[in-house]
């Protein structure tokens, strides 16, 4: 029988997958495994691949294919949102030349790894020539996607994270959470001090212990560790692919919830990777639909779940179990008290969940800026520090816990910022839907039985991976378009005691 367009696309996406998803394992060994000196040929490496997915997606007859798929009447409703997520995909891939996607694949390499000691050492200077490189390729490439998409320099690298949305109705959102979270934040503060202060358990929490017990609620979560493994960075991440998933986190032996809740972040962004439907691996209506999308897997699971009552009964006799702790510190109510606290602080990662949109305001005014050349990298540390100040009333001490804590710039991820807040939105809305959906819901988390929930995520996110839009996604599964009405709600609840 001879191949169509389709079934000949099918194989040239699924050679491209199959390149991008050894670029992943090697940034994962990057980022958790890889000695120091071997930086600069990881750089090449990953050069290499990236140029070869490049090519293979731009190889000549791929328009036409695209073409002749868009119109067989032939191809059901998948097949049809694959051939249109290749396009997308095609149009991304070759509004840059091999040149720039090598040299922006080196630039990012060796940024980060310079960054990742001057952030150890608080030195800004010693990666801003780096960073003013990897800024220069990143504008390169925004202009270059612009012009082949139609859209403004910062919309174009927008929309490889979320399709279809832009900055304007970023913005918009943006400015009502301003609006609407800084009297949440004084009015959780000043209930805060009505009551007692939350007892912080103390002692020394070694990391082995440590890494059991993240295990332990990671297997009761769902997570397959014959499919995936749990290592350290010093930025938490969930790299591989869906048969292979590669988790990071980060310990504290003086603060065991710190790597607990980062692991549990990670974990949910696992979960909807190993959700991805296994017929479409390989093709891109197969992958994840959007970055917001990933973010509220991940956020549902440590914020909306792992941070609630329900979740502090379950956990805090297994506490015990691993760490040998008892007493008043040690109790459900007081490590709710202490995972709900509101506290701005410096460091995005950390933050509650009514402070940590204003971080993201922050990261997505700034990024804008400097792309579009209205700030000079050399100036982003005067405007990181005014900006904490404004949105936060805070002064970092040092670059370190200023404009070097994320790796995101410096690794060349421009416009992903805006993620983690509709992230958020996203995730409480899911989790209002599913709470209707499952009213027993908070008792099996109690329970620690998750299963029910992960089942209604599998049914209502993850098994429709790249199939249709993600606001279609959120609609269907909460019966409404998506807005900041329950991420308002759920602060003002959990925070503020308002039903």
């Amino acid at each position: 029988m001879p191949e169509t367009a389709y079934t000949l696309l099918e194989r040239q996406f699924r050679r491209a997958a199959a390149l991008g998803e050894a670029a992943a394992v090697l940034n994962w060994d990057r980022a958790a495994m890889m000695p120091k000196g071997g930086s600069g040929a990881r750089a090449e490496q990953l050069a290499e691949l990236h140029a070869l997915r490049r090519d293979l997606l731009a190889q000549p007859g791929t328009d036409d294919r695209l073409a002749e798929a868009e119109t067989d009447r032939s191809l059901d409703p998948w097949q049809r949102a694959n051939v249109a997520e290749m396009r997308r995909m095609w149009v991304h891939a070759t509004a840059l030349s091999e040149s720039l996607v090598m040299a922006l694949t080196r630039g990012s390499a060796a940024c980060e790894a310079i960054w990742r000691d001057a952030r150890a050492n608080a030195d800004f200077a010693a990666v801003l020539p780096a960073f003013e490189t990897v800024l220069e390729l990143v504008r390169e490439a925004a202009r270059a996607k612009a012009a082949r998409l139609g859209l403004s320099p910062y919309d174009a690298l927008l929309d490889e994270y979320e399709p279809g949305v832009r900055a304007a109705g970023i913005d918009r959102v943006f400015a009502l959470l301003e609006r609407e979270l800084p009297p949440i934040v004084a009015k959780a503060l000043e209930r805060q001090e009505t009551r007692a202060r939350p007892i912080r358990p103390e002692g020394t929490f070694p990391v082995e212990r440590q890494r059991g017990l993240a295990r332990r609620l990671m297997e009761a979560l769902g997570f397959d560790f014959a499919h995936g493994r749990l290592d350290v960075s010093a930025h938490p991440f969930c790299g591989g692919v869906p048969d292979d998933i590669r988790l990071t986190t980060r310990y504290d032996e003086s603060d065991f919830a710190s790597g607990l809740m980062s692991t549990l972040h990670e974990t949910g962004h696992a979960l909807y990777e190993m959700g991805l439907p296994k017929a479409w691996r390989g093709q891109p209506v197969g992958e994840a639909r959007s970055m917001s999308l990933h973010e509220s897997q991940s956020l549902l699971i440590e914020m909306q779940v792992c941070r609630s009552q329900e979740f502090f009964a379950f956990l805090a006799p297994m506490l015990g179990e691993f760490f040998g702790a008892g007493g008043p510190a040690w109790m459900p109510a007081n490590l709710h008290a202490l995972a709900t606290r509101v506290r701005p602080g410096f460091i995005r990662v950390d933050a509650d969940e009514v402070t940590y949109p204003l971080h993201v305001i922050l990261r997505h005014r700034l990024e804008q800026a400097m792309l579009a050349g209205d700030l000079r990298a050399r100036d982003l540390p005067a405007a990181w520090t005014e900006g904490m100040t404004r949105h936060l009333g805070l002064v970092p001490p040092t670059d370190r816990e200023g404009c070097l804590q994320d790796i995101h710039w410096f690794d060349g991820a421009w416009g992903y910022f805006p993620s983690y807040t509709l992230g958020a939105m996203t995730a409480a809305q899911l989790y209002a839907a599913a709470r209707r959906a499952l009213p027993d819901l908070a008792q099996e988390i109690a329970r620690g039985r998750f299963a029910p929930l992960i089942a209604w995520l599998r049914e209502h996110v993850h098994a429709r991976a790249a199939s249709v839009a993600t606001g279609e996604i959120v609609a269907a599964a909460t019966g409404r378009p998506l807005d900041a009405d329950d991420f308002l709600a759920h602060l003002r609840a959990r925070y503020l005691g308002e039903s």
